[in-house]
């Protein structure tokens, strides 16, 4: 959906009656006891996570760079709340998922760059519960990853990697297309022939109806169009999709989720490793600097626009009960 039509839907919940009727939709479809009660009960709730959401990180694109990570990181934990009340009207169940449900070092090594540092996921807390009940994973498919594995994976920093020679993603369709295309030499790249990689990347697709090898690329064709964005297919705001050129690049895993992980690393950085966050804020020696900041600006744009979209196709009119 376009980014007009998100803000129009955030303004829309912004009332206790509004929110009340959007969570009794969502609540009914799913077939939830005590739909109403619990829609009066979570309304204010998610009134408030979707327009605190909002407003930290408009608020976080107006401030100086040395305040967007943990503004944006509050904003996009809010709006992932926001989406959670849509399909768990007890949430939060415990306080043990009340945590990020993520770490990083305590304290940074010698010579410390952004790009190879890494987060852990842990077992209980927000993170891991997004997963499961947002994106129906019940494993993560890493413990720990580093912050340039998971840029790797966002449509929009490629180019910064291609100034490098490193361009990490390759345009292979288009959203809403029945049709995708592999160049070739992914093949050497993953080490798998023609029809185990066709087998591999058919379990994250659509029904594959046909595969052609023409010009240098492998043409797949699909039932129906590839609309979600998830990984190891990556969506840009053209909505251009986008496949990993590596194999260890190969996730399924959701970018929004990749925005936590990363938000969460340079909220954390920005407070306590004041002394390395101010350094490269003012002198920009690393090459960690131009990542971050585009990773910002991106970050600000895909993370409402995602998730306000989930929300919105939650939202199908049908006549109350």
């Amino acid at each position: 959906m376009k980014k007009e039509d998100i803000s129009l839907f955030f303004t829309y919940v912004q009332s206790q009656e509004t929110a009340f009727d959007y969570l009794c939709h969502c609540y009914q479809q799913q077939n939830v006891a005590d739909a109403e009660a619990k829609s009066y009960k979570n309304a204010n709730a998610f009134m408030y996570y979707a327009e605190h959401g909002i407003r930290f990180i408009e608020q976080a694109m107006e401030m100086d760079l040395l305040l967007r990570p943990v503004l944006l990181f509050y904003g996009a934990s809010h709006l992932f709340k926001a989406c959670l009340l849509t399909k768990r009207p007890d949430y939060p169940e415990s306080t043990s998922i009340l945590a990020h449900g993520v770490s990083t070092r305590k304290r940074k090594k010698k010579n410390y760059t952004f790009m190879s540092d890494e987060v852990k996921t842990q077992h209980k807390g927000l993170f891991t519960y997004i997963a499961k009940h947002l994106y129906n994973m019940d494993t993560i498919p890493f413990e720990k990853i580093k912050m340039e594995e998971l840029l790797s994976l966002i449509p929009e920093i490629n180019p910064l990697f291609a100034y490098t020679n490193e361009e990490r993603l390759v345009p292979v369709g288009k959203k809403d297309a029945t049709s995708m295309f592999f160049p070739l030499d992914l093949l050497d790249s993953y080490m798998l022939t023609e029809h185990a990689f066709v087998k591999r990347v058919g379990k994250h697709l659509p029904e594959i109806t046909a595969v052609t090898v023409h010009s240098g690329k492998l043409n797949v064709e699909l039932s129906k169009p590839v609309s979600d964005s998830t990984g190891p297919f990556f969506q840009n705001s053209k909505g251009e999709i986008y496949f990993p050129k590596d194999r260890n690049h190969f996730l399924p895993f959701p970018e929004t989720l990749v925005h936590y992980l990363v938000l969460y690393n340079l909220s954390m950085i920005s407070r306590y490793e004041t002394e390395w966050w101010g350094e490269l804020l003012n002198a920009k020696a690393e090459i960690d600097f131009p990542f971050i900041k585009r990773f910002l600006q991106i970050s600000a744009e895909k993370v409402p626009l995602s998730l306000g979209n989930d929300l919105v196709h939650q939202f199908k009119r049908s006549p109350r009960k």
